[in-house]
């Protein structure tokens, strides 16, 4: 009896030794596997539990990463952000390395920008680090884009005078706006409107080549910045030349038209006038069947006054005397077959 307690002792021992053993061997495995990264945020003066790190392991967030971003923050005096703040972006799909590069070059130039608004830039899909860069430092936009194939942007003046113009816009980022503001593109397309519509409202090409400096005034006084991710600082005219004669060759391609028309005019009258000659060529053949006609009755005519007696034979031979001696006499003054209906010889 007491043998099998002693074994049962034993056995009982032994089982929760193992136990033992083995959740120390777990323990050391993580705390070895994380102790380069619990050090190093312990080294920089930010301090990370084992836990925390565990947890972001079982929600499959790099801690490395998250432990990186938070000793930057320490290091620049950013104190507020927590590691919460951090995995909660990571897992949004952002760029955790990037808001918080931005973070920093903000507070070092003095632009107040929160965490939020930065996650938010960056959850948009635009550059915050670059955004946070290009509000520090302005940066200049050409207007047209030369990569679209477009070195100009070409209006014409109300002389007719072609103007080709080019301009370089001034912006800063507008952090504000940045999150549903509109892009570059948009600044330049709103650019071009207004050289086009400067340009356009000038009497003359000479008042553009004269004043240049009235394009950049009227194109600022349109607030073309509203709506848009930028402020426009400056608009600077880079090159103002004069194109083509676009009011002549306007006129010419109207004159050319215009004579088009009234050619095509002449030859719908040209056409008709040919329509009717042929109509009334049609109706002097017509009358002259008829005539034809009407002549050939005139012999059964005589047959039936001869047969009749209504006419008589000295007066048949008189008429025929009288036909002999017409056909004669139009013979001699040129005008045979004029009877027939045909035209006179001549």
């Amino acid at each position: 009896m007491n043998s099998l307690l002693f074994a049962s002792g034993v056995s009982v021992w032994s089982i929760l030794a193992l136990f033992l053993i083995i959740v120390a061997i777990v323990v050391l495995s993580v705390f070895f596997y994380f102790m380069n990264v619990w050090i190093r945020a312990l080294a920089s003066k930010a301090h990370v539990s084992l836990w925390v790190l565990v947890g972001m392991k079982l929600r499959r967030v790099p801690p490395t990463l998250i432990v990186e971003a938070l000793i930057r923050l320490r290091k620049a005096g950013l104190v507020s952000i927590d590691t919460d703040s951090l995995e909660a972006h990571y897992m949004a799909g952002g760029d955790v390395l990037a808001v918080v590069n931005a973070l920093i070059a903000a507070d070092k130039a003095g632009i107040v920008l929160t965490f939020e608004r930065a996650a938010a830039i960056d959850l948009a899909g635009r550059d915050v680090f670059d955004a946070v860069r290009t509000s520090v430092n302005p940066r200049v936009i050409d207007c047209p884009d030369p990569t679209k194939g477009r070195n100009t942007v070409d209006a014409v003046a109300k002389d007719g005078i072609q103007v080709k113009a080019k301009a370089r816009v001034t912006v800063r980022a507008n952090l504000e706006r940045l999150v549903g503001g509109a892009t570059e593109e948009t600044i330049i397309a709103r650019v071009g409107e207004g050289i086009v519509t400067t340009i356009g409202s000038a009497n003359t090409y000479k008042e553009v080549l004269e004043n240049p400096d009235q394009i950049s005034r009227r194109v600022l006084e349109k607030g073309l910045d509203s709506g848009t991710a930028f402020e426009i600082l400056s608009i600077d005219i880079a090159d103002v030349d004069v194109g083509d004669n676009i009011g002549a060759r306007l006129q010419a391609d109207q004159a050319e038209a215009d004579k088009r028309v009234a050619q095509a005019k002449a030859e719908e009258r040209r056409a008709a006038a040919v329509a009717t000659e042929q109509e009334m060529r049609a109706r002097v053949q017509e009358k002259q069947a008829e005539v034809v006609a009407a002549q050939a009755e005139v012999p059964k005519a005589l047959s039936a006054a001869l047969r009749e007696g209504n006419l008589g034979v000295l007066d048949y031979y008189r008429l025929e005397n009288l036909k002999a001696d017409t056909e004669m006499r139009n013979s001699i003054t040129g005008e045979e077959g004029v009877d027939e209906g045909r035209e006179p010889n001549k």
